[in-house]
């Protein structure tokens, strides 16, 4: 043979780094939960969530649509939420921002943020209906989290991008 070889039509030469870097990037911050960090009150916000938005705001189809489900499975199963909780919110979650992104013309950074940041705000409000009973005293530390989130976001943002632009080259 002559050594030269032929890729079919609308495949790429190699499989890209991005099909398995957004997941991994996603349960990696999931995983930072297992930090071992001493604080009275929990204001460490969901990184793994924060990373699935941070991926579905900068590339839209850097993961199939029913990624959210094991990533959450996987999230739920690290941080100790009830199973299922973080499958279901994450999933209504990247819902409905592919439905914001068919209402809208056209998002910039400001935009994303505030989805995102809103996306976080549910996330942790409905999951604490499924973890801690209504008398609990937990919404001062899921303020603190949210807060902690939003300020975290462009940074979230950020390395997405960057992963994603060190993805490309490969």
């Amino acid at each position: 043979m002559s050594g030269i070889e032929i890729i079919p039509f609308g495949q790429a030469e190699r499989p890209p780094r991005a099909r398995w870097l957004a997941p991994l990037s996603v349960m990696l911050g999931s995983a930072v939960t297992l930090i071992p960090l001493i604080a009275s009150v929990p204001i460490l916000p969901p990184f793994g969530l924060m990373m699935l938005l941070g991926w579905r705001m900068i590339r839209g189809n850097s993961m199939r649509v029913w990624a959210p489900v094991p990533l959450g499975l996987f999230d739920d199963l690290v941080s100790g939420q009830p199973l299922g909780s973080a499958m279901l919110l994450w999933t209504l979650c990247v819902l409905a921002i592919d439905v914001l992104d068919t209402r809208l013309v056209w998002r910039d950074f400001w935009q994303d943020w505030v989805i995102a940041t809103g996306g976080v705000g549910f996330c942790l409000a409905a999951g604490r209906l499924f973890a801690a009973p209504l008398w609990a005293h937990v919404d001062t530390a899921l303020l603190f989290q949210l807060l902690a989130a939003a300020a975290f976001l462009p940074v979230i943002f950020r390395l997405c991008a960057w992963l994603d632009r060190d993805a490309k080259k490969v």
